[in-house]
């Protein structure tokens, strides 16, 4: 049975991925900070991994600062497009509504997920450039609740994106946490049952 260490020293000579000097440091944090995290791995690291000069990570993004922004907003295009891309299967806004719990759950199941990646570097690195790229993804995430919960008519649907946005966050961490990809149908059933609320109150509250 190989050992953690040796499983370690594996992981670090590992060919590097093809590409520009760019596209291999953005590959290689990717691979790295998300696995680590950001704090944890050093710009060497990540340099060795992408098989590059030290001047090109400089050259690339500036400082390690800008690459860890760099890595967050590529994870944000990630799954946003993931996301969207699930949802188009889908023909009412209700389905498509639910379909984002759905999305979810095929995120889980992936090979080496460990949560939010936004989350997880808030938290090691709370420095200006990491939460404005959070705030962005935050916002897309919510924003997408929210015009999805008005397209399926529900009176409220700030309140109601809010609401959903809460165990989008939930979902992601249960899953993380308790190893257990399926935790998103529960999270669908939760955000059915607020959906169907919603539309049942705006029904009732509709004099005509």
């Amino acid at each position: 049975m190989a050992t953690k260490a040796s499983a370690t020293k594996a992981s670090a000579t590992k060919a590097p991925v093809a590409g520009s000097a760019r596209e291999r440091l953005l590959a290689a944090a990717n691979e790295l900070f998300y696995a680590e995290g950001v704090h944890t791995v050093g710009i060497d690291r990540v340099i060795e991994r992408a098989g590059v000069a030290k001047a090109s990570l400089y050259n690339s993004f500036g400082s390690k600062d800008e690459l860890i922004k760099a890595y967050l907003e590529d994870r944000h295009a990630v799954v946003s497009r993931r996301i969207t891309n699930y949802l188009e299967r889908f023909s009412t806004p209700r389905e498509r509504l639910l379909g984002v719990f759905e999305a979810q759950g095929e995120l889980f199941a992936e090979p080496g997920f460990r949560g939010c990646a936004f989350v997880s570097a808030s938290a090691e690195s709370p420095g200006e450039l990491v939460q404005h790229a959070a705030d962005d993804y935050r916002g897309w995430v919510r924003g997408l609740l929210t015009d999805l919960a008005r397209a399926a008519g529900a009176p409220a649907p700030e309140l109601l994106g809010r609401q959903l946005h809460l165990i989008y966050d939930g979902a992601s961490l249960a899953a993380r946490m308790d190893h257990d990809p399926a935790v998103s149908m529960a999270a669908r059933a939760a955000a059915e049952v607020l959906l169907d609320a919603a539309l049942v109150d705006g029904v009732t509250a509709d004099p005509a």
